[in-house]
């Protein structure tokens, strides 16, 4: 009976030790800057995330990308703008993808991390450690 009790006990801890998350990264995410709201999804083998709206879009929904370092991006539109791409892994951490910054024109390497079922970590570098981490929170 103690035996038994004890295995009981340790899966019982080895299951609280388990993120007790599910693991999907898809739906749409609020980034903490200008009200930012991501749609990520899976794209062929890759996860991909496009900005669907933000303070500046609701201001003015035809807003262009004119920070772009490539002049011949700045004539697209912001909304519906894929800004993250060929992230790939799972279930809760992608890494290998690229971010792109409106903000700054720039394109910066990056991971996703799911950190709970609401909460996910992203995080884009220039090179190591010229790194910024931003928390996003789970819209739907």
């Amino acid at each position: 009976m103690f035996r038994t009790t004890m295995i009981a006990a340790a899966a019982a801890l080895g299951f609280l030790a388990t993120p007790a998350f599910a693991a999907d990264v898809t739906g749409v995410w609020q980034t903490p800057t200008n009200g930012g709201q991501v749609e990520i999804a899976r794209c062929g083998n890759s996860l991909c995330g496009k900005l669907v709206s933000s303070n500046h879009i609701r201001e003015n929904p035809t807003l262009k990308d004119v920070r772009n370092k490539d002049e011949s991006q700045r004539v697209r539109t912001l909304k519906n703008l894929q800004m993250l791409y060929d992230f790939t892994g799972g279930p809760a951490k992608w890494t290998g993808g690229k971010v792109y910054n409106p903000d700054d024109g720039g394109t910066y390497a990056g991971t996703i991390e799911l950190i709970g079922d609401n909460q996910l970590k992203l995080k884009g570098c220039i090179v190591a450690p010229l790194c910024k981490t931003q928390v996003w929170t789970r819209l739907r």
